[in-house]
């Protein structure tokens, strides 16, 4: 927690921003990568993401009140940006999120960075399959392994619902892979 405040301070100052940052973006980029990734499913999209999540922490870190964890507040910003990447890109091929969704699964054979099998491509299609709350609390609270506290942070829902999210997810989840 010192360490935190102390990395927060140094990145509100000029003259220890730079320094600051760099050791921000070493510690953050692999867990916020990851997190992007789930999202946007392909990895030239979640490095564009990141990207753009690392610009608005930057940009806005003077305005940080650390009501939450600095950590939180970056995955409320890099959730934000693949929310709003995947948005944009599904209106400008013309299709709604889902189809767009299924439209980036269907891509995701051909990323040379995805390593799965096929049963780590069923589980993709089925994560697709969920509504976005759901799909969202399942992969933090699956992949990442955030306690529920920490999702109503990032997410800004109570602990309850989230609970109930991930429950839904994991029953819908179950019922696709057997389906399929």
């Amino acid at each position: 927690m010192l360490a935190e405040l102390q990395l927060i301070k140094d990145l509100q100052l000029a003259h220890t921003r730079e320094k600051a940052f760099t050791l921000l973006v070493d510690t953050y980029k692999e867990r916020l990568y990851w997190h992007i990734r789930r999202i946007v499913l392909q990895h030239d999209l979640a490095d564009d993401v990141l990207q753009n999540t690392f610009i608005k922490v930057y940009t806005n870190i003077g305005s940080f009140k650390g009501e939450s964890k600095l950590y939180s507040w970056m995955y409320r910003i890099a959730t934000n940006e693949a929310l709003t990447y995947l948005k944009t890109e599904a209106k400008k091929g013309g299709y709604n999120l889902g189809e767009f969704q299924v439209k980036q699964l269907e891509g995701l054979q051909a990323d040379v960075y995805f390593e799965g099998d096929q049963i780590a491509l069923a589980l993709q299609k089925a994560i697709a399959s969920l509504p976005e709350k759901q799909r969202m609390v399942f992969n933090m609270r699956y992949y990442q392994e955030l306690p529920y506290e920490q999702l109503s942070e990032i997410l800004n829902t109570s602990v309850g619902g989230l609970k109930a999210s991930y429950h839904l997810a994991i029953k819908k989840l179950k019922k696709h892979l057997e389906s399929h």
